[in-house]
């Protein structure tokens, strides 16, 4: 029974790094910009495994907020960015094994994640009374996303939030404006280290996993925005001691976000999100809200 229900947490963890649905990451700003943020959200849904697992019925709610900072500059005359984000996270996993009915709760902070921006081509690195002037063209950038394993982890228990591993996503951006439109396609693939202290004093590992995005974003008005977006990942089979759990993922889901100006420095962003295609891991409804505020140097 308890392996059945590590094979959830793992899954679990999982599904909510590879769920992303973020749009405008690549989106033009001047350098010397400040931001702080504030997040919440809220995850429902299924853990969905091989038919042929005696797992039945799995349900999981996660709670998550989140702080971050992050800022803006020039490296090599191009704009470049970097932010960190620290999330906490509460959570509730239940299903029916092996016959019986069995629920896990768990509260504690969550793997840190650090993320450092490059643009290629198409926004160099211009001042604010600069960046007012531009006209908005097609932009490539590249960027970094690194999760530490900081995140409360156990290895005597079975679910835990932290994954006890690093985890490295290098990703190319494209974004095209056209009008008020803004079109964007995301590619990256995620890389994951061993986690050497598993449950049961085993080693557990996971194949990198391809992910991609979708948006399309129409701006009413300076900072109000609303966007369609859709991401797809395929890969990430893990595997316990060299044992194959049989769980590659091939997953969509869709969303929409609505960011909304409150003040000339505030700002709140509502976005939702659900699975719509999932052969293994979370299918979850995800709704959420964040709040920024931002200044410049």
């Amino acid at each position: 029974m308890g392996a059945w229900f590590a094979l959830i947490a793992g899954c679990l963890a999982r599904s909510v790094g590879a769920q992303e649905l973020e749009p405008r990451v690549y989106s033009p700003n001047p350098v010397g910009i400040n931001f702080i943020l504030a997040a919440y959200g809220r995850s429902q849904g299924q853990v969905l495994f091989d038919p042929s697992i005696p797992v039945q019925n799995v349900e999981a709610t996660l709670n998550s907020g989140a702080l971050g900072y992050g800022t803006t500059f020039g490296a090599w005359g191009r704009l470049a960015s970097v932010s960190l984000a620290v999330p906490f996270v509460s959570g509730t996993v239940s299903g029916e094994v092996g016959g019986g009915q069995k629920e896990i709760e768990r509260n504690g902070l969550a793997d840190a994640s650090l993320r450092l921006g490059l643009n290629l081509f198409g926004i160099p690195a211009l001042s604010p009374a600069e960046f007012a002037e531009r006209k908005p063209d097609t932009a490539l950038g590249a960027s970094l996303v690194i999760i530490a394993p900081t995140g409360s982890y156990d290895p005597s228990r079975l679910i835990n939030i932290g994954t006890n591993r690093w985890a490295f996503k290098p990703e190319l951006g494209l974004s095209v404006p056209v009008g008020n439109w803004f079109l964007e396609a995301y590619g990256g693939v995620w890389f994951f280290t061993t986690n050497t202290d598993y449950y049961g004093d085993t080693h557990r590992s996971q194949e990198p996993m391809a992910s991609f995005q979708a948006h399309v974003s129409y701006t009413f008005r300076r900072g109000l925005w609303l966007a369609a977006d859709a991401t797809y990942y395929r890969g990430g089979e893990t595997s316990v001691d060299g044992s194959d759990q049989n769980d590659r993922k091939a997953n969509t889901r869709v969303g929409l976000t609505l960011a909304v100006p409150l003040t000339v420095h505030q700002s709140i962003k509502l976005a939702w999100s659900d699975g719509v295609l999932v052969r293994f891991g979370g299918s979850f409804n995800t709704l959420s809200l964040a709040w920024q505020y931002a200044w410049f140097d």
